[in-house]
């Protein structure tokens, strides 16, 4: 399933890196698109949509 989030507070390269980790720490075989400039992230994963936006939200980014 394709879900595509707002996530506030993405800056650099470490954040993209940070947000892809966390979205793999629920589904390790998730495919993760950031662009940062947008504030979007798209995922392909079979994992809830709150559970994928909880994981990026406890690293500290703002989800929508």
């Amino acid at each position: 399933m394709n879900q595509t989030f707002d996530v506030q507070g993405m800056t650099c390269g470490h954040c993209e890196r940070a947000v892809t980790e966390a979205v793999k720490s629920v589904d390790e075989s998730a495919q993760v698109k950031i662009d940062r400039a947008a504030g979007k992230v798209e995922v392909q994963t079979s994992q809830p949509r709150e559970a994928v936006a909880r994981a990026i939200a406890e690293e500290g980014y703002r989800v929508q």
